[in-house]
């Protein structure tokens, strides 16, 4: 284990799956408004010829047992990914715990894991790794974390939780919280600690896009 309580992964063969995989389901999250895109659907937006959202459901799949879609806007672009798109039952974006709110109504299976639709290079590993910090920690969601200047930083959209706790961020939800993080502390969250920081660069901005296709990572 290391510090501040998170799980830690040194040795590649702890690495173990205590959470069958045919026990998740996979969501992107791609409901945003894209402010800082100048208000355009991010998903949709191309990196290396491929749109955002489509990279990331490539990259989950092999590591879930079904997936889905969080999309308010461009409805038909989304369904033609090959997966079943939810949009959030609330109006006005209310954040990703409204997409993953929609997600867990959603869900035929345990556990859901959650990402962003604009970080193209999540690890390969993540859902086995953060199946293992819940399993270990006897926990109802596991968040991931990575280390940047010595400092612990959620990566909190990253995360893999319980279906039965869908009344909980309902409520939640209801009384006016808006942040994944409190979520998490105040339903037995699990941190789970990726060494490999740069892997969860995301595209918040135009910039930020280009800048991932001047030195794009190996699938």
């Amino acid at each position: 284990m290391a510090a501040s309580g998170a799980t830690r992964y040194d040795d590649p063969l702890r690495r173990t799956l205590m959470i069958n995989r045919n026990e998740i389901s996979g969501l992107i999250l791609a409901g945003g408004r894209g402010t800082r895109m100048g208000g355009i659907d991010k998903g949709l937006q191309p990196h290396l010829g491929v749109p955002l959202a489509q990279h990331a459901l490539n990259r989950l799949k092999p590591q879930v047992a079904a997936l889905m879609l969080n999309a308010n806007r461009n409805l038909p672009a989304y369904r033609d990914m090959g997966v079943p798109v939810w949009q959030d039952e609330m109006p006005d974006f209310p954040g990703p715990l409204a997409g993953m709110l929609a997600g867990l109504e959603h869900c035929r299976t345990p556990y859901l894991v959650t990402v962003p639709c604009d970080t193209p290079n999540f690890p390969d590993d993540l859902v086995a790794r953060l199946a293992e910090g819940l399993a270990s920690n006897d926990a109802d969601m596991a968040t991931a974390y990575t280390r940047e200047a010595k400092e612990m930083r959620a990566q909190p959209v990253f995360c893999l939780m319980k279906v039965s706790l869908c009344e909980n961020l309902r409520a939640f939800i209801a009384s006016g919280e808006r942040k994944t993080g409190l979520f998490a502390a105040r339903n037995n969250g699990a941190k789970v600690m990726f060494d490999d920081a740069a892997a969860f660069a995301n595209a918040n901005t135009l910039g930020e896009l280009a800048e991932l296709q001047i030195n794009p990572r190996q699938p």
